[in-house]
């Protein structure tokens, strides 16, 4: 009697997951995210529904997903802190109250993730426009960039934001 997809993923993860616990939390060095990230990589597995009896090299296949999530994971950070170091630099006034600032940074993480795999300078531009409020003409100032470059930049990233239900 062949086996039901969720029993083999049950056993895939009996056989795989401390290795993989082990293998990220070697990477991280802190369990907590280490555990989250072998959970999210399970979770990925199973919302792709693969069936593990066709990945070939199991370690490899979910080292790549945790690979992956572990740099997501460093970026999002990254523009955490960044966010962070600008809220800094405001006046107490006007600042923004912590039910803001979390609905701000989950705004941000979405942002991120909407523009996920495009270049860098479209990126750029569109953060340029959008958060720090700069003209076409003064980001293509800063980035050496055409005016029209810039034009089409943006429409690019606000296609993408569009795309995956990003309100910019």
């Amino acid at each position: 009697m062949p086996s039901s997809p969720s029993s083999k993923l049950g056993f895939f993860f009996s056989d795989h997951h401390r290795w993989l616990l082990q293998h990220i939390n070697r990477h991280l060095g802190n369990r907590a995210d280490a555990e989250d990230t072998a959970a999210d990589t399970f979770c990925q597995l199973l919302a792709a529904r693969v069936d593990p009896d066709t990945i070939a090299q199991p370690r490899a296949y979910l080292s790549t997903i945790a690979r992956r999530l572990i740099f997501d994971r460093h970026r999002r950070r990254k523009l955490q802190l960044a966010y962070l170091e600008r809220l800094s630099a405001l006046p107490e006034a006007l600042a923004p109250s912590p039910e803001e600032q979390l609905q701000l940074m989950e705004a941000l993480v979405a942002i991120d993730r909407a523009l996920d795999g495009l270049p860098r300078l479209v990126k750029a531009t569109f953060l340029y426009s959008q958060l720090d409020g700069m003209s076409y003409v003064a980001i293509a100032q800063k980035l050496g960039l055409s005016e029209r470059t810039v034009s089409r930049y943006m429409k690019q990233a606000l296609r993408q934001c569009y795309l995956s239900d990003v309100q910019p």
